[in-house]
């Protein structure tokens, strides 16, 4: 009886923080970034693992653009999860260790006897970012992984691993080459085996296996116009996955309820609250008194945020594909709406 008194108190619980959300004052929110053209995008949110609301908005005011529930956003560096999750998947199949060297793998990297599996994971590495050469983002148009490697080769390294933390996109572009050793397959078939089948996201693609009813990115010029984003094939591992803002918030539930590895490998992931904001894959996104662990993503033109708290339970995921109200302002204040704090609407020029 006891056990049923607790189900039974769990759900009405649940029940009644769903019914707490002021689902009319986040409609009111986004309803105002709309009508002021502040943004087009979506937003999911979650609650023990369930949706308590989904909304998409601007995209009417697309010209000539078709699209459904099922178009998918580019999510960018939120890839990063992904590929923190399939390393971490393959030390929980005791086929890496995060003691391994790069050089086991590519030794003419600089400094490669000196970094470990772990350094790339944690941005602990003092490799840079090889999308930015000469001070400009160069990854625009088609590049050869070979190019890609040469420019990582001559940014060379800024510090000794775990000297700093500095966010680096070369570790990841060779986490991902790692992964793709290992399993003997693209990133696109083994993020489809590993992630997209076990958790039946439908939505959910890396670049080599992404369809055309994904959205292009837009900027604001009187209309929403189509701008030049990156060249995702230059970007696979690092931020090429596109995903509907439903799938991502599936991915991360599962992540927190250990349905894609163990608990004791996810909380590797996992950054040390009071000592890191980067984990392994996981950061730290502090709203106040509210702590979500999770990822953000930044491109060109797209932008996205997926973030888990798992005090609470509540995962929220927000994909733009045209911004005029930073993605971080954008979430903030839904997290401020969902925490019934007050907050300022953000001016749109």
């Amino acid at each position: 009886m006891k056990f049923k008194f607790l189900s039974i108190l769990l759900l009405v619980s649940a029940n009644l923080f769903s019914q707490e959300i002021n689902k009319d004052k986040l409609d009111n929110y986004i309803t105002y970034i709309e009508n002021h053209n502040g943004g087009i995008g979506s937003l999911s949110i979650y609650k023990d693992g369930r949706e308590i609301y989904n909304r998409s908005f601007g995209q009417e005011k697309l010209i000539d653009v078709n699209y459904n529930k099922n178009t998918k956003y580019q999510i960018a560096s939120v890839t990063k999860m992904i590929t923190a999750t399939l390393i971490l998947k393959l030390v929980e199949e005791s086929q890496l260790k995060l003691d391994n060297k790069l050089s086991d793998y590519y030794p003419e990297i600089p400094n490669s006897a000196k970094i470990t599996i772990k350094n790339l994971l944690e941005h602990t590495s003092g490799l840079g970012n090889f999308a930015i050469k000469n001070g400009a983002i160069w990854v625009t148009e088609k590049v050869s992984e070979k190019e890609l490697l040469e420019e990582i080769k001559k940014q060379g390294v800024s510090f000794e691993p775990n000297e700093k933390v500095l966010y680096s996109n070369s570790a990841y572009l060779l986490l991902r080459m790692i992964i793709e050793k290992k399993y003997k397959k693209d990133y696109n078939k083994i993020v489809e085996e590993k992630i997209a089948k076990p958790l039946h996201l439908n939505n959910f693609t890396s670049i080599k296996s992404t369809t055309s009813n994904t959205f292009k990115s837009y900027k604001f010029l009187e209309n929403w116009t189509e701008i030049k984003d990156i060249e995702y094939t230059n970007v696979i591992g690092v931020g090429d996955i596109a995903s509907t803002t439903e799938d991502m918030n599936i991915l991360i539930n599962s992540l927190f309820q250990y349905k894609i590895v163990k608990k004791e490998i996810f909380e590797i992931m996992k950054p040390v609250i009071g000592k890191e904001n980067w984990g392994r894959g996981l950061a730290l996104f502090e709203y106040g008194e509210n702590l979500f662990l999770g990822h953000s993503g930044d491109v060109l033109g797209s932008h996205s945020r997926l973030i888990y708290n798992p005090k609470d339970k509540i995962s929220i995921s927000y994909c733009t594909n045209g911004e005029r109200v930073p993605a971080n302002t954008f979430v903030e204040n839904i997290v401020s709406i969902l925490y019934k704090e007050e907050f300022k609407l953000p001016e749109i020029r």
